[in-house]
């Protein structure tokens, strides 16, 4: 279970979250994490895009959704889009618990770990898209543009 993830983007201006740690919860045992946000390159405990995270320095992608691209957008309204579905992950991410289910597959081809996040039994994802801030993963990206 991961929690928390707010308080380096906040100290970095980064974020409008409060600092606060979350528990995650997974394969391995329980910790306490707080979500800043990744703005290039590699991280730790933070949000790249609202379909992808790391955790403890490992590359996370939420399997059971698309969301709009940041790292390009293909324009403006993914771009706005993109930063909405960033910013609301953050938010779940550092609101309470969660933790990472198997997915289907373990990998996907760039080597990011393909998990589901789950707040009890609620998919991060499942509010994502019900948020409209994401869609459900069909195995092929669609343009948001």
């Amino acid at each position: 279970m991961v929690t928390g993830g707010a308080a380096l983007g906040a100290a970095l201006g980064l974020s409008s979250t409060p600092p606060r740690a979350v528990a995650v919860v997974g394969a391995a045992p329980a910790r306490i994490a707080s979500f800043g946000r990744c703005h290039t390159g590699g991280g730790y405990d933070c949000v790249v895009d609202g379909d992808t995270i790391w955790i403890g320095g490992t590359k996370v992608r939420i399997a059971d959704i698309d969301a709009p691209e940041t790292h390009p957008p293909h324009c403006a309204h993914e771009a706005e889009l993109g930063e909405a579905a960033t910013r609301r992950l953050q938010a779940l991410l550092n609101a309470a618990p969660v933790r990472l289910a198997p997915a289907d597959q373990d990998t996907d081809r760039y080597g990011r770990k393909l998990r589901l996040v789950m707040r009890g039994s609620e998919s991060i994802g499942d509010m994502l898209v019900a948020e409209g801030l994401a869609r459900r993963w069909t195995g092929h990206r669609r343009p948001w543009c």
